[in-house]
Protein backbone atom coordinates (compact mmCIF):
# COMPACT_ATOMS: atom_id res chain seq x y z
CA UNK A 1 0.00 0.00 0.00
CA UNK A 2 1.01 3.52 -0.53
CA UNK A 3 -0.12 6.53 0.90
CA UNK A 4 -0.60 9.60 -0.71
CA UNK A 5 -1.13 13.04 0.61
CA UNK A 6 -2.44 15.81 -1.23
CA UNK A 7 -4.32 13.66 -3.17
CA UNK A 8 -6.41 16.44 -4.62
CA UNK A 9 -3.80 18.47 -5.77
CA UNK A 10 -1.85 18.75 -8.90
CA UNK A 11 0.69 16.59 -8.79
CA UNK A 12 -0.78 13.99 -5.91
CA UNK A 13 -3.77 13.39 -8.08
CA UNK A 14 -1.19 12.56 -11.08
CA UNK A 15 0.17 10.07 -8.88
CA UNK A 16 -2.55 8.13 -7.53
CA UNK A 17 -3.81 7.76 -11.49
CA UNK A 18 -0.41 6.64 -12.15
CA UNK A 19 0.39 3.91 -9.48
CA UNK A 20 -3.61 2.91 -9.70
CA UNK A 21 -2.81 2.56 -13.95
CA UNK A 22 0.43 0.14 -12.50
CA UNK A 23 -1.75 -2.07 -10.54
CA UNK A 24 -0.56 -0.52 -6.65
CA UNK A 25 -2.85 -0.37 -4.15
CA UNK A 26 -3.37 3.25 -2.90
CA UNK A 27 -4.91 4.69 0.09
CA UNK A 28 -5.22 8.60 -1.15
CA UNK A 29 -5.84 10.82 1.49
CA UNK A 30 -7.62 14.37 1.64
CA UNK A 31 -9.70 16.12 4.21
CA UNK A 32 -12.75 16.20 2.17
CA UNK A 33 -13.68 12.76 1.01
CA UNK A 34 -17.44 13.66 -0.97
CA UNK A 35 -15.89 16.29 -2.58
CA UNK A 36 -12.86 14.33 -3.64
CA UNK A 37 -13.82 12.92 -7.02
CA UNK A 38 -11.27 10.98 -6.69
CA UNK A 39 -10.68 7.26 -8.85
CA UNK A 40 -12.78 4.21 -7.67
CA UNK A 41 -9.78 2.16 -7.26
CA UNK A 42 -8.20 4.33 -4.46
CA UNK A 43 -9.30 3.89 -0.71
CA UNK A 44 -9.76 7.42 -0.11
CA UNK A 45 -9.15 8.46 3.53
CA UNK A 46 -10.21 11.41 5.26
CA UNK A 47 -6.74 13.21 6.42
CA UNK A 48 -7.05 13.78 10.07
CA UNK A 49 -3.67 15.12 11.44
CA UNK A 50 -4.13 15.13 14.63
CA UNK A 51 -5.30 11.55 14.42
CA UNK A 52 -2.45 10.10 11.89
CA UNK A 53 -2.33 6.51 13.18
CA UNK A 54 -4.92 4.86 11.04
CA UNK A 55 -3.74 6.67 8.09
CA UNK A 56 -0.70 4.18 7.08
CA UNK A 57 -1.92 0.48 8.29
CA UNK A 58 -0.47 -1.46 5.84
CA UNK A 59 1.04 0.96 3.82
CA UNK A 60 4.91 0.86 2.88
CA UNK A 61 5.99 4.13 1.43
CA UNK A 62 4.16 7.66 1.14
CA UNK A 63 4.32 10.63 -1.29
CA UNK A 64 3.87 13.48 1.39
CA UNK A 65 3.94 17.02 0.49
CA UNK A 66 5.71 20.08 3.05
CA UNK A 67 3.50 20.45 5.94
CA UNK A 68 3.45 21.60 9.57
CA UNK A 69 2.88 18.59 12.20
CA UNK A 70 4.97 16.69 10.26
CA UNK A 71 7.02 14.61 13.08
CA UNK A 72 3.81 13.27 14.61
CA UNK A 73 2.65 12.39 10.51
CA UNK A 74 6.23 10.92 10.29
CA UNK A 75 6.28 8.93 13.70
CA UNK A 76 3.16 7.17 12.85
CA UNK A 77 4.04 5.81 9.48
CA UNK A 78 7.20 4.64 10.72
CA UNK A 79 5.59 3.37 13.57
CA UNK A 80 2.92 1.47 11.32
CA UNK A 81 5.70 0.00 8.81
CA UNK A 82 6.08 2.55 6.55
CA UNK A 83 9.92 2.65 5.51
CA UNK A 84 9.89 4.99 2.35
CA UNK A 85 8.97 8.37 2.35
CA UNK A 86 9.10 10.72 -0.68
CA UNK A 87 8.78 14.11 -0.25
CA UNK A 88 7.23 16.88 -3.04
CA UNK A 89 10.55 19.39 -1.79
CA UNK A 90 11.55 22.75 -3.44
CA UNK A 91 13.83 23.99 -5.93
CA UNK A 92 14.43 26.81 -3.33
CA UNK A 93 16.27 24.63 -1.31
CA UNK A 94 19.87 24.60 -2.92
CA UNK A 95 23.58 26.41 -2.36
CA UNK A 96 23.28 30.02 -1.29
CA UNK A 97 19.21 30.33 -0.92
CA UNK A 98 18.17 32.55 1.43
CA UNK A 99 17.51 30.72 4.25
CA UNK A 100 14.68 33.27 5.50
CA UNK A 101 12.58 33.13 2.42
CA UNK A 102 9.27 31.28 4.03
CA UNK A 103 8.89 28.52 1.13
CA UNK A 104 12.73 27.54 2.50
CA UNK A 105 12.09 27.35 5.51
CA UNK A 106 9.19 25.68 4.98
CA UNK A 107 10.04 22.77 2.54
CA UNK A 108 14.12 22.62 4.78
CA UNK A 109 11.88 22.08 7.79
CA UNK A 110 10.03 19.47 6.18
CA UNK A 111 13.42 17.94 4.53
CA UNK A 112 14.99 17.98 8.04
CA UNK A 113 12.00 16.73 9.85
CA UNK A 114 12.52 13.53 7.44
CA UNK A 115 15.95 12.84 7.90
CA UNK A 116 15.48 12.70 11.22
CA UNK A 117 12.71 10.21 11.01
CA UNK A 118 14.79 7.35 10.49
CA UNK A 119 12.62 6.73 7.32
CA UNK A 120 14.34 6.29 3.91
CA UNK A 121 13.68 9.29 1.97
CA UNK A 122 13.88 10.85 -1.59
CA UNK A 123 13.48 14.43 -1.72
CA UNK A 124 12.02 16.00 -5.26
CA UNK A 125 12.62 19.58 -5.28
CA UNK A 126 10.92 21.28 -8.77
CA UNK A 127 11.30 25.02 -9.17
CA UNK A 128 8.67 26.58 -11.34
CA UNK A 129 5.72 25.00 -12.14
CA UNK A 130 3.56 24.80 -15.02
CA UNK A 131 0.60 24.81 -13.07
CA UNK A 132 1.26 27.97 -12.01
CA UNK A 133 -0.05 29.76 -15.13
CA UNK A 134 -3.29 28.68 -14.24
CA UNK A 135 -3.50 32.08 -12.21
CA UNK A 136 -4.27 33.75 -15.53
CA UNK A 137 -7.38 31.52 -16.08
CA UNK A 138 -9.90 34.04 -14.65
CA UNK A 139 -8.31 36.34 -17.10
CA UNK A 140 -8.05 34.74 -20.14
CA UNK A 141 -11.54 33.62 -19.71
CA UNK A 142 -12.93 36.60 -19.35
CA UNK A 143 -11.01 38.26 -21.73
CA UNK A 144 -7.68 38.52 -24.71
CA UNK A 145 -5.93 40.68 -21.66
CA UNK A 146 -3.75 39.38 -19.03
CA UNK A 147 -2.59 41.66 -16.59
CA UNK A 148 0.99 40.24 -15.17
CA UNK A 149 4.23 41.21 -13.04
CA UNK A 150 7.55 40.40 -15.16
CA UNK A 151 6.78 40.04 -18.18
CA UNK A 152 10.40 38.73 -19.24
CA UNK A 153 11.19 36.44 -16.02
CA UNK A 154 12.73 33.45 -17.18
CA UNK A 155 11.73 29.65 -15.44
CA UNK A 156 11.58 26.50 -17.00
CA UNK A 157 8.24 24.90 -15.86
CA UNK A 158 7.26 21.16 -15.45
CA UNK A 159 4.57 19.98 -16.05
CA UNK A 160 2.46 18.54 -13.14
CA UNK A 161 2.89 14.73 -14.63
CA UNK A 162 5.84 14.59 -14.86
CA UNK A 163 6.59 15.56 -11.38
CA UNK A 164 3.98 12.24 -10.93
CA UNK A 165 6.29 10.46 -13.25
CA UNK A 166 9.18 10.50 -11.39
CA UNK A 167 7.48 10.30 -7.99
CA UNK A 168 5.91 6.95 -9.17
CA UNK A 169 9.51 5.51 -10.42
CA UNK A 170 10.94 6.98 -7.26
CA UNK A 171 7.93 4.58 -5.49
CA UNK A 172 8.63 1.57 -6.92
CA UNK A 173 12.13 1.51 -8.26
CA UNK A 174 14.73 0.58 -6.20
CA UNK A 175 18.01 2.81 -6.06
CA UNK A 176 16.06 6.32 -4.87
CA UNK A 177 16.80 6.01 -1.22
CA UNK A 178 18.65 8.89 0.15
CA UNK A 179 18.21 10.94 -3.65
CA UNK A 180 17.53 14.60 -4.24
CA UNK A 181 16.33 14.86 -7.62
CA UNK A 182 16.26 18.54 -9.29
CA UNK A 183 13.38 18.37 -11.46
CA UNK A 184 12.62 21.58 -14.10
CA UNK A 185 10.91 21.56 -17.49
CA UNK A 186 13.31 21.06 -20.92
CA UNK A 187 13.30 24.83 -21.86
CA UNK A 188 13.32 28.12 -20.58
CA UNK A 189 10.49 30.55 -20.95
CA UNK A 190 9.33 34.54 -20.48
CA UNK A 191 5.74 35.13 -18.83
CA UNK A 192 5.23 36.70 -22.59
CA UNK A 193 6.16 33.26 -24.07
CA UNK A 194 3.67 31.12 -21.60
CA UNK A 195 0.89 33.86 -22.87
CA UNK A 196 1.31 32.71 -26.47
CA UNK A 197 1.64 28.98 -25.96
CA UNK A 198 -1.70 29.52 -23.97
CA UNK A 199 -2.98 31.38 -26.91
CA UNK A 200 -1.79 29.22 -29.34
CA UNK A 201 -3.83 26.24 -27.21
CA UNK A 202 -7.17 27.58 -27.13
CA UNK A 203 -7.21 29.41 -30.26
CA UNK A 204 -7.11 33.11 -29.14
CA UNK A 205 -5.41 36.45 -29.56
CA UNK A 206 -4.03 36.60 -25.94
CA UNK A 207 -1.81 39.84 -24.67
CA UNK A 208 0.19 40.55 -22.16
CA UNK A 209 0.15 43.45 -20.14
CA UNK A 210 3.04 44.02 -17.79
CA UNK A 211 2.21 45.51 -13.97
CA UNK A 212 4.23 47.34 -11.84
CA UNK A 213 5.23 44.59 -8.60
CA UNK A 214 4.24 47.56 -6.24
CA UNK A 215 0.72 47.45 -7.97
CA UNK A 216 0.29 43.54 -7.93
CA UNK A 217 -2.34 42.53 -5.70
CA UNK A 218 -4.12 39.64 -4.43
CA UNK A 219 -5.96 39.17 -7.51
CA UNK A 220 -2.25 38.73 -9.66
CA UNK A 221 -1.53 36.12 -7.40
CA UNK A 222 -5.24 33.68 -5.99
CA UNK A 223 -3.12 30.89 -4.97
CA UNK A 224 -0.45 32.13 -2.60
CA UNK A 225 -0.66 33.23 0.59
CA UNK A 226 -0.90 36.66 1.66
CA UNK A 227 2.04 36.62 3.56
CA UNK A 228 4.08 34.48 0.76
CA UNK A 229 3.51 37.54 -2.08
CA UNK A 230 6.19 39.75 -1.13
CA UNK A 231 8.88 37.06 -1.19
CA UNK A 232 7.81 35.58 -4.78
CA UNK A 233 7.49 39.40 -6.30
CA UNK A 234 11.27 39.21 -5.14
CA UNK A 235 12.30 35.71 -6.11
CA UNK A 236 10.48 36.45 -9.76
CA UNK A 237 12.86 39.57 -9.81
CA UNK A 238 15.82 37.81 -9.55
CA UNK A 239 14.45 35.84 -12.43
CA UNK A 240 14.73 38.31 -15.08
CA UNK A 241 16.89 38.06 -18.02
CA UNK A 242 18.56 35.55 -15.61
CA UNK A 243 19.04 31.56 -17.67
CA UNK A 244 16.81 29.06 -15.51
CA UNK A 245 18.48 25.83 -13.90
CA UNK A 246 17.13 23.07 -16.76
CA UNK A 247 17.63 19.51 -15.73
CA UNK A 248 17.08 16.16 -17.52
CA UNK A 249 15.97 14.33 -14.19
CA UNK A 250 12.59 13.39 -15.74
CA UNK A 251 14.33 11.77 -18.71
CA UNK A 252 16.66 9.96 -16.32
CA UNK A 253 14.33 8.84 -13.53
CA UNK A 254 11.49 8.02 -16.15
CA UNK A 255 12.98 7.56 -19.77
CA UNK A 256 10.80 10.20 -20.99
CA UNK A 257 11.92 13.74 -22.00
CA UNK A 258 10.20 16.29 -19.40
CA UNK A 259 7.15 18.25 -21.66
CA UNK A 260 7.08 21.32 -23.12
CA UNK A 261 5.03 24.31 -21.82
CA UNK A 262 3.08 24.39 -24.82
CA UNK A 263 2.27 20.43 -24.00
CA UNK A 264 1.48 21.71 -20.77
CA UNK A 265 -0.77 24.10 -22.27
CA UNK A 266 -2.56 22.19 -24.59
CA UNK A 267 -3.59 19.89 -21.79
CA UNK A 268 -4.74 22.06 -19.69
CA UNK A 269 -6.77 24.10 -22.59
CA UNK A 270 -10.13 23.64 -21.13
CA UNK A 271 -8.94 25.48 -18.13
CA UNK A 272 -8.77 28.92 -20.21
CA UNK A 273 -11.89 28.44 -21.72
CA UNK A 274 -10.94 26.65 -24.77
CA UNK A 275 -12.62 23.63 -25.97
CA UNK A 276 -12.17 19.83 -25.81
Amino acid sequence: MIVVTGATGNVGRALVDRLLAAGRPVRALTRDPQRAALPDGAEVVRYRPDDPAPLFAGATAVFLYAQTGASDLLAAARAHGVRHVVLLSSGIIQEGADETHPIHVMHATAERQIRDSGLDWTFLRPNAFATNALQWAPQIRAGNTVRGVFADMLTAPIHEDDIAAVAERVLLDDGHEGAVHRLTGPEATTNTDQIAAIARAIGRDLDFVEVSPAEAGPELFPHAPPEFVQALLNSFAATVGVPPEITDTVEKVTGTPARTFAQWARDHAQDFGGRD
